[in-house]
């Protein structure tokens, strides 16, 4: 599948969507061998991290993008036009922060798009304020870039939970969002 960067007009991103094909190419292929001379545990044993990395955390991260498009006004005071991951630039440290789940709002005539909500997901990881510093970096460049982001809602997705910190965070902080399992399949 081919996903447009909204953050970057000619950038996409090509997906195995998947989990399956994901999963042989991630797996599978280059152990083949030792599979046919029936290694399976250790080569299970050794691809654990990888099958985490590249096959449940992009499909964890398709979840939450889903989640998003159906939660809509609810969630982000607003219906989202367009959901979709994306990279937005860091020129003072020299990187690019990842955004697994970028909403933005319709383009109106003659105004800055709103940026609805910036997030990120995680399977298998306790989430922390650090995940919503990020977040809140990637919300204050797209600013100086001439995007609306008053409102923007910073959501973190986690199959594992969140700190107390975050928690308490989110708790007086109306433009932070949590989405544990029990949100994402309700």
């Amino acid at each position: 599948m081919r996903q447009a960067d909204p953050f970057h007009g000619r950038r996409s991103v090509f997906q195995i969507t998947e989990p399956l094909i994901s999963f042989y190419e991630a797996v599978m292929r280059g152990t083949w061998s030792q599979l046919e001379q029936r290694q399976a545990a250790a080569v299970w044993r050794r691809q654990q991290a990888t099958f985490s990395s590249k096959v449940v955390g992009p499909h964890f991260e398709s979840l939450g993008r889903s989640w998003t498009a159906e939660a809509g006004q609810e969630a982000f005071g607003d219906l989202p036009a367009e959901v979709s991951a994306g990279s937005v630039t860091d020129p003072g440290g020299r990187r690019q922060i990842e955004v697994d789940v970028a909403v933005l709002g319709p383009g109106l005539p003659g105004e800055p798009r709103r940026v609805l909500s910036l997030g990120e997901a995680k399977w298998g990881a306790v989430m922390d304020v650090r995940h919503t510093e990020r977040l809140r970096r990637a919300r204050d460049l797209l600013s100086v870039k001439g995007y609306d982001t008053a409102t923007t809602v910073l959501a973190c997705y986690s199959s594992a939970g969140f700190t107390e910190e975050l928690t308490s965070q989110a708790t007086a902080d109306p433009h932070i969002l949590l989405v544990g399992l029990d949100r994402l399949y309700s």
